[in-house]
């Protein structure tokens, strides 16, 4: 199951079916079925309070992915700033919507043991979240 909540903002403007459906096909074109899935979009505060109490990091980031992934199947929670995202979003010249698209299946792509923090793997990753929101594009499309 994939759920979604919000605690401090108010929750994003998605189409959660759409992007469910999205997120099980992503992990499966990985090998990956589906578990237990769980956003929370969080302002900066918390997602600070998050970095430090669970990582040890005092910084800011747009997302923290706990994995509680099990032989084929990947869970997780994944902890989103919104703020961080819409900071992001004019740092990078991309709309709002674009990059909160990014960042949710930028977790899940860490689910499916993408990194992006060694030599190489940033670009692997980018590639991977670029295929993906292309996937995103035509599954909104066929549900027109």
């Amino acid at each position: 199951m994939i759920t979604y909540s919000a605690e401090g903002v108010k929750m994003p403007k998605i189409k959660k079916r759409l992007i469910s459906k999205w997120i099980k096909a992503v992990a499966k074109s990985h090998g990956f079925k589906t578990g237990d899935i769980g956003y929370m979009f969080v302002d900066d505060e918390k997602i600070l309070e998050v970095n430090n109490e669970y990582l040890g990091h005092d910084y800011y980031t747009d997302i923290i992915t706990f994995d509680y992934d099990e032989d084929d199947t990947i869970s997780g929670d994944l902890v989103i700033s919104l703020d961080t995202v819409r900071t992001n979003a004019e740092l990078f010249h991309k709309t709002y919507e674009d990059e909160l698209e990014r960042v949710i299946i930028h977790g899940i792509l860490h689910l499916c043991g993408i990194n992006d923090k060694g030599p190489g793997e940033r670009e692997i990753m980018e590639d991977n979240e670029n295929k993906a929101l292309a996937l995103l594009r035509q599954l909104a499309a066929e549900e027109k």
